[in-house]
């Protein structure tokens, strides 16, 4: 997942925060090396639990809920569905 926000501190104290835009090239890729790193869950040998099978539905269809130049919807998204425990 990729973060768009972040915090510049001055000691303790916040003294800004950006939130920074993403493309699509940019989420589809770490999209897929998510999609990657959970494959192992998809073999045929295991049982995929219902949490993993939703949040790789989820990366999946990304693109076709977020369409346009909605990418940083899309992330924001992502980013509320956090890849669930092992």
């Amino acid at each position: 997942m990729i973060n768009r926000t972040s915090t510049i501190y001055h000691g303790t104290d916040i003294v800004e925060q950006i939130t920074r835009d993403v493309n699509w090239e940019e989420l589809r890729s770490v999209r897929d090396d998510e999609l990657k790193a959970t494959d192992h869950h998809a073999l045929s040998d295991r049982t995929m639990s219902d949490e993993m099978n939703s949040y790789r539905v989820m990366l999946r269809d990304l693109p076709s809920d977020f369409e346009g130049d909605n990418a940083n919807d899309a992330c924001d998204h992502w980013n509320d569905n956090p890849r669930p425990e092992e």
